[in-house]
């Protein structure tokens, strides 16, 4: 008799954490009772932002975990796969090609700051002393790579069939009077190419990774009109999760603006 006591009491408790954890919509909850939010970053300076934004979320009970990539392709992956809540790394054209072409649902919840990409050397001080014949790193992805592209064609060094695609390839060069060879890398490999190559394009957050200084050591930056704002990345309908308001909010707060302009000395752009 007690052991089916023991029994029924044990499918009882079973039930009701299977109830207790289908009402939990997927919401972790940590030992302590804070609610859990899961986001992917890149290292730098993504998660070095989202270590500011801890203490902040913890006020309101949320207990951020962040995972660090070193690849623009594994977050999103992750972030289709529900492994984590949201991620931290990308701009939205990136993430609307990205979720184009692995048939995502991908959206935006919202712009934090702006990585200017640059032109980099350890071979020449001025552009106008890049050789005939140079290699040039570019980064191999769609977005980045059209984005890449432009910047060499507003410093005069090629020639685009639009000026206006961010989407342009090296078969979009309608004018390469040097003949520059172009060497296309995974963007998080670019900087190793610093070696090899005469000139480098490289992104922000992968050049402060490298011990490159944007503000000192670019050849040539883009401009704070740029439309590639860094912003944070939900699967569709999870935009409005009370989590996710809560971070976006944490990442807006004027804690975490003087965190980027005081660490980041203008190679990074609050963009809001």
């Amino acid at each position: 008799m007690r052991k089916f006591l023991a029994l029924a009491a044990t499918v009882i408790l079973g039930g009701a954490l299977l109830i207790a954890g289908c009402g939990n919509d997927n919401k972790q909850v940590a030992s302590d009772g804070k609610q859990v939010l899961k986001i992917g970053a890149t290292a730098v300076p993504h998660a070095e932002i989202l270590e500011q934004v801890k203490p902040i979320l913890a006020k309101d009970d949320i207990e951020l975990k962040i995972t660090e990539f070193t690849d623009y392709n594994t977050p999103n992956l992750a972030l289709g796969d529900k492994e984590i809540d949201a991620n931290f790394f990308q701009h939205e054209p990136y993430m609307e090609e990205f979720a184009k072409a692995h048939k995502l649902d991908l959206v935006s919840a919202g712009g934090v700051h702006l990585e200017p990409m640059g032109l980099y050397s350890r071979k020449i001080k001025d552009l106008k002393d890049l050789p005939k014949g140079a290699k040039i790193a570019i980064p191999n992805d769609p977005t980045n790579g059209g984005r890449a592209l432009l910047l060499l064609q507003k410093q005069g060094l090629i020639t685009l069939k639009d000026s206006t695609n961010i989407l342009s390839t090296v078969q979009d060069i309608t004018a390469n009077p040097n003949e520059y060879q172009f060497v296309e890398l995974e963007a998080a490999q670019v900087p190793r190419s610093l070696d090899d190559v005469a000139l480098a394009a490289i992104n922000t957050n992968f050049a402060l990774n490298a011990g490159l200084n944007p503000g000192k050591d670019a050849l040539a930056i883009e401009n704070n009109d740029s439309p590639y704002v860094n912003i944070v990345t939900v699967l569709k309908g999870n935009e409005n999760d009370p989590r996710i308001k809560k971070l976006m909010a944490a990442l807006h707060s004027p804690e975490i603006i003087k965190f980027i302009q005081e660490k980041y000395q203008g190679a990074i752009v609050p963009a809001f």
